[in-house]
């Protein structure tokens, strides 16, 4: 049975595996404070639909209450662990059924294993916040092993955290014309590429959302990094197919073991 991925932008992505349909960080916001959707349309309703959602860490740009509220009732949540204690509007989200994780955990939804992993990324909602949660990834395993990086560094037991992978989902950009510490550009996404050795990658985490006012402040961070990386991961990881996905496109893949 193909696993099918489909980009909805930014780090939202549904897998169809299994029979299972997963969702990664939803977000379906035309706007989010400061940030507005600057290219491919905002999610249809058939986005809203899934089995599973994963969360990687807190930030708003990645645990969305509207955009959880939007889920289909009885959709099963995973999120970092004292997520609801730093993020107390989760609680209202009862039409959902809520499980927290750390790494290591592993959770199984139909014929699927979903493993918890670690990412390296300030964990905090806000900045300064005084609750911290992990930060996550997460390797969703069924006919493939699919690995949903969240946001992250490098770090060094990136590839024996993570395990043998598949499918790597991996950031390669930003919201922003700067990157910050605990990301992922094209070139450290090269690299780890290089660790994981999957055998397909998909990009994401790009060339979505942009600061309001910020349109002429360096641009080639916003429309480039999806193409640099398609060039950099053919030297660094040669082996690995790469598919650069347009807004709300899907690939599907037969992947044998």
């Amino acid at each position: 049975m193909p696993v099918e991925i489909t980009w909805w932008g930014h780090a939202t992505c549904t897998l169809e595996d299994s029979n299972v349909r997963v969702l990664t960080d939803p977000l379906f916001a035309r706007r989010l404070a400061h940030l507005r959707r600057r290219r491919g349309p905002v999610p249809p309703a058939e986005a809203h639909r899934a089995d599973l959602a994963l969360v990687s860490h807190l930030h708003a740009d990645h645990l969305h209450l509207p955009s959880l509220a939007a889920l289909t009732a009885g959709t099963r949540l995973l999120v970092p662990r004292d997520a609801p204690r730093a993020v107390p509007g989760l609680r209202r989200l009862r039409h959902l059924r809520l499980t927290e994780v750390a790494p290591g955990d592993r959770v199984r939804v139909g014929e699927l294993l979903v493993r918890a992993v670690p990412a390296r990324h300030d964990g905090r909602r806000l900045p300064v916040g005084p609750h911290r949660s992990p930060a996550l990834g997460y390797v969703v395993e069924g006919e493939a092993r699919t690995y949903f990086a969240g946001d992250t560094g490098l770090f060094d037991a990136m590839a024996e955290r993570v395990g043998p992978v598949d499918v790597a989902l991996l950031p390669v950009g930003g919201w922003g014309p700067y990157l910050g510490e605990g990301h992922l550009d094209p070139g450290r996404a090269a690299q780890a590429l290089a660790r994981l050795r999957p055998r397909v990658a998909v990009p994401v985490h790009y060339g979505t959302y942009w600061p309001i006012g910020m349109d002429a402040v360096r641009p080639h961070e916003f429309h480039a990094p999806g193409d640099e990386f398609v060039r950099l991961a053919a030297e660094a990881a040669p082996q690995v197919a790469v598919h650069k996905l347009g807004h709300g496109e899907s690939v599907r893949l037969e992947v044998a073991r």
